[in-house]
């Protein structure tokens, strides 16, 4: 078809499905093709798998699954006139075996077993029908992905489509991170735009990388490059949106909002020369919040956000679609007065309201008067119920019940324990009577070392915080108090960090100081430094011994934690996968 303009108008839905909804998911996607077509779009492009929801894991094996997805699509394409839609999806196609042959050469008339061929595809949509399909040709297989367990290879040459007489070449995700074909075989075939549907996991700075990472690609295929993301939460993971197109020189001419469903409206100029023209979207009609995402007048270029921010909004992201995509109506998490907890709180309230938000204080005798005070101060100041559980009975109960069998020995970590335990025990309770999930506070550098208790402050659905290194939450707690409200009293971000487990006790008695040990633990874990190089990096010796041994040591513990949210590039459990017996030290 020729253009009737001067420029292809394309529109990036980044929107938020849920793994397995495939109803809902292609609700989502019939609402943002109504809303680009009514923006005047002529090309619409939808995440990875968003029909399925990223990453579906498990549920490709399942038949069932791969045939209601297939069905849905073909029902969402029949829906498709006056514009063209490229919609992620898991394609299942049939692959017969060569006939077999008899002992005489001749062909068996009996077919093989009908094999099952799976693909991470991208179709393109339009005129009622389904015009092409699309194949991942990049199966990453390394940090959170998986993808080769269940995904075979596409062609890597590539799928170019004719879009109002311009070429577009069609990439998912990990095909556009990588040097060379496919993206350069459709660049040579005719495309002027290359698109790229993802479903990319955030990471602290994932966004501005990609951004950089993409701009080698448009100068590479000398193309203009449109990026479009996911958002929002998938179980430990976090999808950041952050949606983009740039030019032939990789300069950014628009990019959409990170960790919120957008509709970024851009276009792509047929001729060769002059300056690519760009707009916001005129306004629509706005969606249901339930059916898709909303788009306006807005600067064409959303700014990236600061570190601190963005990491504040992941998480938040995060818990909120945790909570909701699982059917949690509130959450329930002790509050002791420290950092820890006081983040946690502050997040879940920013994410799903106070009004859904319960604490329980739990004093013990060792616990000061000055945590409990911050703490019920920080509860006033967020508007929050407070539970007051006071478990210096329990404690002697439990005590009196241990009696006998703990004569002749002296009290210790055993004995400390026992508190963090009765507070868990507790928490689950109210989640038990209350369907409220409970949340844990601990951060990753007590799970890094295990300063943590089973079945203690381990105990709980989600781990909000478990990738956000120490000192991090405390940059984190700044930022937030930042906000006019500053809920969090100054002496809180102040005091010297305790689980106030004993008398006068402090982390620093047990842990190297926080700024130490979390570089220890980056090198260690994040970039598998050996001690020797994080000794000879400067580190103190005696203080990369201990941690790096006490890291060996948890992995038992981190195996039973809650899952949380990741925000690091290698965050325990889904990327690092370590044996519990492991007699390796290095």
């Amino acid at each position: 078809m020729t253009a009737t303009g001067a420029a292809l108008r394309i529109a990036l839905c980044q929107i938020n499905p849920t793994v397995g909804d495939l109803a809902g998911n292609a609700a989502r996607i019939r609402a943002g093709i109504a809303a680009a077509r009514d923006a005047g779009a002529q090309l619409v492009l939808f995440p990875e798998l968003v029909l399925s929801g990223y990453p579906p894991e498990d549920l490709l094996l399942r038949e069932h699954f791969l045939t209601d997805a297939g069905a849905h699509l073909q029902e969402l394409a029949g829906a498709v006139q006056g514009i063209v839609a490229i919609v992620g999806f898991p394609e299942r196609m049939e692959a017969h075996p060569p006939a077999r042959r008899g002992r005489a050469g001749r062909s068996s008339s009996s077919p093989g077993p009908v094999a099952t061929v799976l693909h991470n595809a991208a179709a393109v949509l339009a005129d009622g029908a389904v015009q092409a399909v699309y194949r991942k040709v990049h199966l990453p297989n390394y940090g959170v992905f998986d993808e080769q367990r269940y995904f075979k290879s596409g062609d890597p040459g590539g799928t170019t489509i004719d879009v109002e007489g311009m070429g577009v070449g069609v990439t998912v995700c990990e095909d556009l991170w990588l040097a060379g074909p496919p993206a350069t075989a459709e660049a040579n075939a005719g495309a002027r735009l290359i698109v790229n549907v993802s479903a990319s996991p955030y990471h602290a700075g994932k966004g501005a990388e990609r951004e950089s990472l993409f701009a080698e690609r448009a100068r590479e295929t000398g193309a203009y490059v449109a990026f479009c993301g996911m958002v929002g939460g998938q179980d430990e993971l976090v999808f950041d949106g952050h949606s983009f197109v740039l030019d032939p020189t990789g300069a950014t001419i628009a990019r959409a909002r990170q960790f919120e469903e957008d509709l970024l409206i851009c276009e792509i100029p047929f001729s060769e020369a002059g300056t690519p023209r760009v707009g916001a979207a005129p306004a629509a009609p706005e969606p249901p919040p339930s059916t898709g995402p909303s788009s306006g007048a807005r600067p064409l270029r959303a700014p990236i956000a600061t570190v601190e921010q963005e990491v504040y909004q992941a998480l938040a992201l995060g818990l909120r679609d945790y909570v909701e995509k699982n059917g949690f109506g509130s959450v329930v998490l002790g509050l002791s007065g420290g950092i820890d907890s006081a983040l946690v709180a502050c997040l879940a309230v920013d994410a799903l309201g106070a009004e859904r938000v319960n604490v329980a204080v739990m004093p013990s005798p060792y616990s000061s008067a000055a945590t409990q005070g911050d703490a019920r101060a920080l509860a006033a100041a967020l508007g929050i119920r407070v539970h007051e559980l006071a478990i210096a009975r329990a404690m002697d109960a439990y005590r009196d019940t241990l009696t006998a069998d703990f004569a002749g020995t002296s009290e210790g970590l055993t004995e400390e324990n026992l508190q963090a335990r009765i507070r868990g025990n507790l928490l689950m309770a109210l989640s038990n009577k209350f369907g409220w999930l409970v949340l844990t506070t601990g951060n990753k550098s007590e799970m890094s070392v295990g300063y943590t208790t089973l079945y203690g402050d381990l105990a709980g659905g989600f781990a909000v915080i478990k990738d956000v290194p120490k000192t991090l939450v405390y940059r984190l707690a700044r930022w937030r108090n930042a906000r006019a409200d500053a809920p969090i009293p100054i002496s809180i971000v102040e005091r010297a960090p305790s689980a106030e487990l004993r008398a006068g006790q402090l982390d620093q008695d047990s842990l190297p100081p926080y700024d130490v040990l979390d570089r220890i633990l980056h090198g260690y874990v994040e970039l598998d430094r050996s001690r020797e190089q994080l000794i000879a990096e400067g580190l103190p010796a005696e203080d990369v011994r201990r941690a790096t041994r006490l890291v060996d040591l948890a992995e038992y513990k981190r195996r039973q934690a809650p899952p949380g949210i990741k925000i690091t590039e290698r965050a325990f459990g889904r990327d690092r996968r370590m044996p519990i017996t492991n007699a390796y030290r290095a």
